[in-house]
């Protein structure tokens, strides 16, 4: 696994998309990394690629992602090789310093005296880390799907029934039904939800009747989306994706103007200011070959819209993968988390053209590789199971019985939660651990008293203290 880092200038033009590309004796990367570069001065390009086999001469070479001639200066190359085992383990560092957190319990008896010898058990009741998954209708009526489902997930998605062609497939004619019945499931199991989407850009997913209407016309129908959705399910959902895909389609920019996205953005605030708004894309972290979609543009774009006003936002990173990538995925992430603001990989899965076996092993490379990188802040699947299948990857058959990306997601929340600890306090009356942010409940026996509590281990660089008192 190879870590790429390289300065480039341009000495014509204003700007242009500059791509790295590696050539093998066996294989070609057509692209490990890009950078908008602009003329002048120098553009940090971050990147990597995944060499499955030796190679006695490689050719590393820089080009115009148009293709068009140009002349190109580079500085500083510099490519780092990590076997498997570095790169997990230094996974498993950040993970160790970013999703966990030290704890001292302190045991003292009523009088306030420290109590040694005491027995200690203490087992996680939630984590901390959003993971979570599509659902669809289908989830609704179906119990042992639902428990299936609450037994793994902390966090949920819509797949289709909030898109404006679900909930207003006619003019005027709104239905809430299914998202409400959908949304009284997430009630009830405490479960956090996203909201996905009031707008989707690609015109192929646009309500028929909205693509026929005036400008005018089109003005009033998005501002009454916005109030009916918002207003319907205000505070409900943590975060909405405000316009989805709106680097790689622009529907309403087109027929509204440049500030149609601006727009949105400000009325969804409005209308929900404790909401934090998305923009949502895909092919960020997937691959650097899709120019629309370059890390780049994507920080341009937030820029943009940051610099006109919208502040409550957050990036994410839909995660439809083929084969991942994870030094391109790690670089992107790298730039994408000096934005400072909230990453979340939304709806991740694994292409169906692949077996089941390979969608198993990228799937574990893609969310281990989100969960140890310390600018995300949450990962959530798109598979939502229908009795036809999912989308592109399910967890379970019909049966919910575990297919073997089911098997990885299983492992990977046990990995990611702590069991099983227990033990004695010393002769201070404290007893120490490390574990995963989240909810604890700890059980104290002394004697013939016990004592249960519980507390919550949040963020945070500094030991926590806790005190049981018996």
């Amino acid at each position: 696994m190879f870590c790429l880092t390289v300065w480039v200038r341009i000495e014509s033009g204003s700007s242009a998309a500059i791509r790295a590309t590696l050539h093998t004796e066996k294989e070609i990367y057509s692209c490990i990394g890009t950078v908008l570069a602009k003329s002048g001065c120098w553009s940090f390009l971050k990147g990597g690629f995944v060499m499955y086999s030796s190679s006695n001469l490689s050719i590393l070479s820089f080009q115009n992602a148009d293709g068009g001639d140009m002349s190109i200066e580079v500085a500083s190359p510099s490519l780092q090789p990590f076997s498997m085992e570095q790169w997990r383990m230094n996974q498993q560092y950040i993970i160790n310093n970013k999703r966990k957190r030290a704890v001292s319990i302190h045991v003292s008896d009523e009088n306030g005296d420290r109590v040694p010898e005491a027995a200690i058990s203490i087992e996680q009741i939630s984590r901390d880390f959003p993971f979570g998954s599509a659902i669809a209708k289908s989830i609704l009526g179906n119990l042992p799907y639902q428990n299936w489902f609450v037994k793994r997930f902390n966090t949920v998605v819509f797949e289709n029934e909030l898109k404006w062609y679900s909930t207003e497939p006619h003019q005027g004619k709104v239905n809430y039904t299914i998202s409400d019945q959908m949304m009284q499931f997430v009630r009830s199991n405490k479960l956090r939800a996203r909201g996905h989407n009031i707008f989707w850009e690609d015109p192929t997913y646009t309500p028929p009747w909205v693509r026929n209407l005036t400008s005018s016309q089109l003005q009033s129908a998005v501002s009454c989306r916005i109030q009916s959705l918002m207003s319907k399910y205000r505070e409900e959902f943590i975060h909405w994706d405000v316009s989805n895909e709106m680097l790689h389609f622009d529907f309403y920019e087109q027929r509204l103007g440049f500030d149609a996205s601006l727009y949105f953005f400000e009325t969804a605030h409005r209308c929900d200011p404790l909401a934090t708004l998305f923009m949502n894309e895909f092919n960020v972290v997937e691959t650097c070959s899709d120019g629309k979609s370059t890390v780049d543009l994507y920080v341009s774009r937030v820029e943009e819209l940051r610099k006109n006003g919208v502040f409550m936002d957050g990036i994410g990173l839909e995660g439809h993968f083929t084969v991942p990538n994870p030094p391109l995925i790690r670089g992107v992430l790298d730039k994408l988390g000096t934005l400072g603001i909230p990453i979340w990989f939304t709806e991740v899965d694994i292409s169906k053209t692949l077996d089941r076996d390979t969608q198993a092993k990228y799937l574990e490379e893609v969310l281990r590789e989100g969960f140890s990188h310390p600018s995300v802040n949450g990962i959530m699947l798109w598979t939502a199971l229908h009795p036809q299948g999912c989308y592109q990857m399910c967890l379970t058959d019909n049966d919910l019985n575990n297919l073997p990306a089911g098997d990885v997601v299983d492992r990977l929340l046990q990995e990611w939660q702590t069991y099983g600890v227990r033990g004695a306090t010393d002769e201070h009356g404290s007893f120490s651990f490390y574990g995963f942010l989240g909810e604890y409940r700890v059980t104290i026996n002394h004697g013939n008293t016990t004592a249960i509590s519980t507390f919550s281990l949040p963020q945070g660089q500094e030991t926590l203290h806790f005190t049981v008192r018996l």
